[in-house]
């Protein structure tokens, strides 16, 4: 589709028009898509439009929306095998009933696994990159590669995919444990954001990352927004979060 409004895709609920936006049905049709796509025109990748601004005068190029056809979620005894498109909140879900521990944290984290690979998405005690074992890449030329985790070289809120890469599937895996102690696990994490975030309205979630790391000495990002007196600012329609 030309011309299409990002506004109506994003969290947001802001941004101008992309040039052209594709969905692709399956990996095999984004991949003829790159391979016939020339290597000039920019190529920018959208999950579900969480956690992203985009700008008034909208994105040039093609803007690649991985759907349905990217949302596969196929548990394979302590792995999960899942499409770049699928939610953090779907994976974390399918783990609890098939009685695996350590993905408990994705159900706090909005948005797909391709992002969260990207940024190594945290939150609640765990991350991406502490679960993660291969990626499926798509080039710009529409060739399949797989990387290890080890490869990605996984850092507090990093990782080093290849630039222009796309992700289309991963590799997870979690640990047996006791389906009703991963119950209440996701009922704290789903308890403690609601307690912290304001999560009935256009919220990318937690946004800015802590400048001492995830661990670090340096005051949280929070704390900094708090003590400029930025709690419950606004600007035009946008606000910082009195609740957080």
């Amino acid at each position: 589709q030309a011309d299409y409004l990002l506004s109506r895709i994003t969290w947001f609920k802001v941004g101008g028009a992309a040039d052209v936006v594709f969905r692709p049905a399956d990996v095999e049709d984004l991949a003829t898509f790159l391979a016939s796509c020339s290597i000039d025109i920019p190529v920018t990748v959208l999950g579900v439009g969480s956690n992203i601004l985009v700008r008034d005068g909208g994105i040039r190029g093609v803007v690649i929306r991985l759907g349905r056809g990217f949302t596969n979620i196929v548990v394979k005894d302590a792995q999960i095998v899942v499409g770049g498109g699928a939610l953090d909140i779907n994976i974390a879900r399918l783990a609890a009933e098939a009685h695996l521990a350590g993905l408990e944290f994705l159900s706090g984290i909005p948005g797909t696994i391709g992002g969260a690979v990207r940024m190594n998405a945290g939150a609640y005690g765990g991350d991406v990159g502490s679960v993660l074992d291969a990626v499926t890449l798509l080039d710009r030329a529409g060739q399949t590669t797989t990387m290890q985790r080890d490869a990605l070289s996984f850092a507090y809120r990093q990782s080093r995919l290849p630039p222009g890469a796309i992700l289309v599937g991963c590799s997870l895996s979690g640990t047996p444990g006791d389906p009703a102690a991963i119950r209440v696990r996701m009922a704290e994490i789903k308890q403690a954001r609601e307690a912290t975030q304001p999560v009935r309205t256009q919220t990318g979630g937690s946004t800015f990352r802590n400048p001492g790391g995830a661990d670090g000495d340096a005051p949280r990002a929070w704390q900094l927004i708090d003590d400029a007196g930025c709690r419950g600012l606004t600007r035009g329609g946008a606000m910082v979060s009195p609740v957080h």
